[in-house]
């Protein structure tokens, strides 16, 4: 047992997370995402929710400050309210060190064409709707 790491990160998560260099990309993907086609490294978080994953990623990694974007969120096409989903995602990026961060709101298809580039996917049995999002990793300062 290691102090003050989040139940939610497993070993294998935790693994990956150490591996990830500056600018790598991770995926938090709700239970509709096709994760396992799409990852280069994929993490099983059954019957967990993408808030409580992202605000553990959140106290353990930096997101990066020097790229135009190091939040993104998938949107289905401009005729899609905002998924209310993304106020958590909003208080909890405020909440952590991360408050001057605007997501990037991707298209579906770009949205997936940015996941199968990432370091690694987390399938989540998360049920919200456009629920998915990415982040890329800072440096510790």
């Amino acid at each position: 047992m290691l102090k003050n790491i989040p139940t939610c990160i497993s070993p294998d998560f935790i693994k990956i997370l150490m591996e990830m260099g500056h600018g790598d990309e991770i995926v938090i993907a709700d239970g509709n995402f096709p994760a396992a086609s799409h990852a280069k490294n994929l993490i099983r978080l059954d019957g967990l929710n993408i808030p409580e994953i992202l605000q553990a990623i959140l106290t353990l990694m930096p997101l990066d400050p020097y790229a135009e974007s190091a939040v993104f969120y998938m949107m289905h096409g401009p005729e899609v309210d905002t998924p209310p989903i993304w106020s958590e995602y909003t208080t909890i990026l405020t909440k952590t060190e991360n408050t001057n961060f605007t997501p990037t709101k991707l298209e579906r298809f770009q949205f997936y064409d940015q996941a199968k580039q990432a370091y690694a996917i987390i399938a989540t049995s998360e049920q919200a709707l456009y629920a998915n999002i990415i982040l890329k990793k800072g440096v510790i300062t």
